[in-house]
């Protein structure tokens, strides 16, 4: 698929150029044939991005995804199945892509919320699903520490095989959890941790909000229903211009082509801190076909075409240096998804299916 987005890609470049050429071309004549020549490149992106599209996610899960190793036996165990019933309260995953330098700080500033809630509460129970997707560096070693410190019950480490992208890396956690609610943070620690406190208040309102209204979704109980978040935050120093104009870029661009094409009534697809029902994410998560960066806008587009409840609470987020996003190149890939996203379900071409893992 990544083939024909670039490809789709090129032809659009092609197009622009040649718009734009013919509108700086002041002897030009001929209407008909320059509007014929701009509909035929505009139609080939078209159908460059419907071209061999499968209706359903077409994702393989290898042998060696499907087992984690306990540290106290070196045995490698299954992973359980999202179509289990949840044994726990709250499953955090974690994707991370070479991240040894930023994963323990994000890990310092959870653990230590969700320690003290465990003491606290007697009904809360947790786990950390740390995904290394197909990190070159000490990702994995890091991670692994923490395993052997906190034991395979509350940390467990899926390595995948090759790099899957974000969204390829959420979804093959969520499929490995076991929580009753499912929340995916990035490995930076941007986001505040303790803030999840506001969004266990208002998912279980949104949840029983949801129950009086309906008592079925799809075959499944409305309780399933979707919580995301949106960010709020500051920038901090030390960061380079193209950072600041590419941020700006997306902040600006990125949320208009996401309210045209795809989600309309949130304000922040992009939060890298969203949670979700177990039932909720069993559906969302099945139907998933874009696997990097503009996952989180199917994901969304999926429940409002479903019809399942979403709202957003402010937390408190920071600039954390060693982004993975590309300036430019990432922009373009995920304006070119978002397209993809509304052209292929608009057609028919991805349809949802009603089914859960």
């Amino acid at each position: 698929m990544e083939i024909d987005i670039l490809l789709a890609f090129i032809l659009l470049m092609i197009t622009g150029i040649l718009i734009l050429f013919l509108l700086l071309l002041d002897n030009w004549s001929g209407g008909d044939e320059k509007d014929w020549i701009i509909i035929w490149f505009s139609s080939q992106v078209c159908i460059m991005l419907l071209k061999d599209v499968q209706p359903y996610p077409n994702w393989k899960r290898y042998d060696t995804e499907k087992y984690y190793e306990d540290p106290d036996t070196g045995i490698k165990c299954p992973f359980p199945s999202l179509s289990d019933s949840p044994s726990l309260t709250l499953s955090v995953i974690v994707p991370a892509y070479n991240e040894e330098d930023r994963l323990t700080a994000m890990m310092e500033d959870c653990l230590p919320y969700l320690e003290r809630r465990l003491e606290n509460e007697r009904t809360f129970s947790y786990e950390i699903v740390i995904v290394n997707d197909g990190s070159k560096d000490s990702t994995a070693d890091v991670a692994m520490g923490y395993v052997r410190r906190l034991g395979s019950d509350k940390v467990r480490l899926l390595n995948l095989e090759k790099n899957r992208g974000k969204g390829g890396a959420v979804r093959l956690g969520v499929f490995s959890s076991r929580g009753e609610y499912i929340l995916f943070a990035d490995a930076d620690g941007a986001t505040r941790f303790s803030d999840i406190d506001k969004i266990f208040t208002s998912i279980k309102g949104l949840t029983d909000k949801a129950k009086c209204k309906c008592d079925h979704v799809w075959g499944y109980k409305v309780a399933c229903s979707l919580y995301c978040v949106w960010i709020s935050g500051s920038y901090g120093g030390g960061f380079n211009c193209v950072t600041i104009l590419f941020s700006n870029c997306v902040d600006v661009c990125i949320p208009f082509f996401v309210w045209l094409f795809t989600v309309r009534g949130i304000r922040d697809t992009q939060c890298g801190f969203k949670m979700f029902t177990r039932s909720a994410a069993r559906i969302v998560f099945h139907n998933l076909h874009i696997e990097r960066w503009a996952f989180d806008v199917e994901l969304l587009y999926i429940a409002q075409k479903l019809k399942m409840p979403i709202d957003e609470v402010a937390v408190y987020w920071t600039e954390i240096e060693g982004s993975k996003v590309t300036p430019i190149l990432s922009w373009i890939q995920m304006g070119m998804d978002l397209f993809a996203i509304w052209l292929r379900y608009t057609t028919g071409r991805w349809r949802l299916a009603n089914k859960g893992d």
